[in-house]
């Protein structure tokens, strides 16, 4: 991702329409339409590919999440789950440490 901030020249917020005419527009992304904000600032965010990639897996990722809690949901309900403790209980302590560590 990348993030064009044509007002990074240090000027106040009252000097930054000046300081917007003095920019390069060379300077804008690969975006050729860019995104004026209600203040007139000619700011350019660009998504690149990984972005959409990154968004594909975690909808594959949440199919398959939502999935296996169905089917774990239906298990329960008929009385074929059966946890296992120890692991129950090694996930548990291990999630809790790691979240001491942050």
């Amino acid at each position: 991702m990348r993030i064009y901030d044509r007002n990074l020249t240090g000027t106040s917020a009252a000097e930054t329409g000046q300081a917007q005419k003095t920019q390069n527009p060379s300077r804008a992304g690969t975006d050729t339409s860019p995104t004026r904000a209600a203040d007139g600032s000619n700011d350019t965010v660009v998504f690149s590919g990984t972005m959409s990639q990154l968004s594909r897996v975690l909808a594959t990722f949440e199919s398959t999440r939502a999935n296996r809690v169905q089917t774990l949901a239906v298990e329960y309900q008929s009385g074929k789950y059966q946890a296992d403790p120890v692991n129950t209980s090694k996930g548990l302590v291990s999630e809790a440490l790691s979240a001491g560590l942050q």
